[in-house]
């Protein structure tokens, strides 16, 4: 499978996050910024570890268009990083836009 297809297979998930390390071992604070404002709605996420794979995190740079991680995805559309992800928190769009994926419509 080539990065193109494996990018496309981890956005048919709902949620996805791509960051540095793991959900549970982050290995920079906008990692751990995002993980936990996620877990803090108690949010169904997949996070991938864009260190453990080269090329798949170069190639999602030029997918998404953005240069930096974490990068988070809803019904695969970029939202942003760690920064976007906290004004969404704090303004309550992020709550509602999480409940999406629970609606089928």
């Amino acid at each position: 499978m080539n990065v193109e297809d494996r990018i496309r297979d981890y956005l048919s998930n709902p949620a996805v996050l791509f960051i540095k390390g793991t959900a549970d071992s982050p290995q920079c604070g906008f990692s751990a910024q995002a993980v936990q404002i996620l877990r803090a709605l108690d949010a169904d996420f997949v996070s991938v570890n864009i260190l453990e794979d080269p090329e798949l995190r170069e190639a999602l740079r030029h997918h998404s268009d953005w240069p930096t991680y974490p990068q988070f995805y809803l019904r695969g559309e970029l939202l942003g990083g760690a920064d976007i992800l906290l004004e969404m928190y704090r303004s309550g769009e992020l709550a509602k836009r999480l409940e999406s994926i629970n609606d089928p419509g």
